[in-house]
């Protein structure tokens, strides 16, 4: 069986916006109809009733499709239809490849600015660099149009083998460059980052869990052992889940032989039981796993088997607490039916789905209560969090968990708020910080294309002492004027979001951006801080 992931929630804060995944689903290959002949029948009968005798002329197939995700809504907030026209794009992130160009760009300015090439791809065989920006797509305007991203992106996209010519402005004032890219299989990985955070500690971000996810973590714990790597901080937050399969074999990587990862139970009361093979290299690698409200599903089933295994610390936020199990049945014209067939239980026996009704009161209720527990003070003191002493469990080395709510860590760190101040809410919400890092990434351009490693991106960013004080200076032409001891209080998160983004657009992509923003994230210093205790 697999994961699939499925939407994503967000919650304004005062202080920054909590990203609220709706987490993943478990999804099998097939399944067979069990509808009884009476309710078969009576769906069918009123059907061709409709097409035989209603007054108007209707289209079966389309009110079919209306019909289908209304009565799947009615059965608990993860069971989802999926018509043709959205099966295929939720699919291609976990599926790790969709056809196109390429590149990463961003819309900050109202323009596609190449932030990054991938290496060997369309792209960059047909000579699109970073920083490049796109203002025609096959000869129409999409520079200053107000276009939408997603509209760039389906221009973009197309069938591999299809041509698109993209016309480019490399640099101020000179002539456009038209280049003819074929566009092919694009490789999307759910690694997002993977080094060396701090002497003899591994770092490791991973977005989702995709096919290619164990495949990918291997790779790179390999080479972080190469490297001196003697401990590890894997960071699920935001993690909303994946593949099931993925996230048993990375388990396997660090459990001993014959430790449960995880079992399943249907209605039927029969249970599957997943157990770890003992051929993980990294079984006693000291071990960190960071987790928050946007860990779901296959992110809590990890977290859940390193947890109740005794096997290493979880520090963060309370996990989202997705427990249910989907299945996915493909019908013949694309569309697809994902229906929750168990329930998911960790290793203590524990099944972490939180409450939910019923209807679509009931899924909008439950899609809300991320926003109750900001309310409730839950992500700022571990004491707001209450569990029902009924699912309480213990862990083999003694440790008391909890059931009925998602995963709570074992070293709570708050919502960091830190250094926001009115000054920098009016210079982040602005955007006015990020649109300034690419404008200063465009004018060392040449040099941040020749940034190959860490300790070159360090050097680079070093060397300009005054990066914080020309951004102040940017932003009050932008009119947010300097209050100077509120930029005291922030300049700390200034600073390291400033390096971060700018990092971010070097040739180390979002290695640039996690090496340089992990000084202001509370839970990788306190994961920090753990494994120097227990090394």
């Amino acid at each position: 069986m697999i994961f699939y992931r499925n939407s994503f929630r967000n919650i304004l804060l005062p202080a920054l916006a909590v990203v609220c995944v709706a987490a993943g689903i478990l999804v099998g290959l097939t399944i067979r109809p069990t509808v009884s002949p009476r309710h078969n029948d009576k769906l069918s009968r009123t059907l061709e009733l409709i097409k035989n005798y209603y007054v108007d002329s209707v289209g079966i197939d389309s009110l079919i499709e209306h019909v289908m995700p209304l009565l799947i809504s009615e059965l608990d907030p993860h069971s989802v239809y999926l018509p043709a026209s959205e099966s295929l794009a939720a699919n291609e992130t976990l599926e790790g490849k969709f056809d196109g160009i390429g590149v990463v760009f961003n819309m900050a300015i109202d323009t596609a600015i190449v932030l990054n090439v991938i290496s060997g791809g369309p792209s960059d065989k047909a000579g699109v660099k970073a920083g490049d920006r796109i203002l025609r797509i096959d000869g129409d305007e999409v520079a200053g149009q107000k276009i939408h991203q997603d509209e760039i992106v389906k221009r973009l996209r197309g069938t591999r083998g299809s041509k698109v010519v993209i016309s480019v402005e490399r640099r101020r004032g000179e002539p456009l460059l038209d280049i003819e890219i074929v566009r092919g299989e694009i490789p999307i990985r759910s690694l997002n980052a993977a080094f060396i955070i701090a002497p003899e500690v591994g770092f490791l971000k991973l977005s989702s869990f995709a096919r290619t996810s164990h495949q990918e973590i291997v790779e790179a714990l390999n080479r972080l052992q190469g490297e001196g790597m003697k401990s590890l901080i894997f960071d699920l937050r935001g993690n909303s889940g994946g593949f099931l399969d993925q996230a048993i074999a990375i388990a396997n990587e660090f459990l001993p032989g014959r430790a449960l990862i995880v079992y399943t139970e249907n209605k039927r009361k029969i249970r599957q039981e997943e157990f770890s093979k003992g051929h993980g290299r990294y079984a006693t690698l000291p071990l960190v796993v960071l987790i928050d409200e946007g860990s779901a599903s296959a992110s809590e089933i990890l977290a859940g088997a390193i947890q109740d295994n005794d096997r290493g610390t979880v520090i963060g936020r309370r996990s989202f607490g997705k427990g249910l199990v989907q299945e996915r049945i493909d019908y013949k014209d694309g569309s697809q039916l994902r229906l929750t067939v168990s329930r998911y239980y960790t290793p203590t026996g524990r099944s972490i789905q939180k409450p939910y009704d019923s209807g679509t009161l009931g899924a909008n209720l439950y899609r809300r209560e991320l926003g109750q527990r900001y309310r409730h003070n839950e992500f700022f003191t571990a004491d707001s969090i209450h569990f029902n002493d009924s699912l309480r469990f213990v862990t083999p080395g003694g440790k008391v968990v909890y059931g009925g709510g998602g995963i709570m860590p074992d070293i709570f760190v708050p919502l960091d708020t830190v250094g926001i101040t009115s000054y920098y809410l009016k210079v982040f919400d602005r955007n006015i910080l990020y649109k300034y890092t690419l404008e200063y990434s465009d004018r060392i351009r040449d040099r941040l294309n020749a940034v190959h490693t860490l300790s070159e991106l360090n050097a680079l960013l070093d060397s300009d002492r005054t990066l914080t004080e020309k951004f102040i200076e940017h932003a009050r032409t932008q009119g947010v004027v300097p209050v100077w001891p509120e930029i005291r209080r922030s300049r700390k998160l200034i600073e390291t979001q400033l390096r971060a983004y700018i990092g971010r657009n070097s040739g180390l992509s979002d290695v640039g951006f996690y090496a340089n923003i992990y000084p202001a994230d509370a839970a990788i210093m306190a994961a920090l801080n753990q494994l120097r205790v227990t090394n």
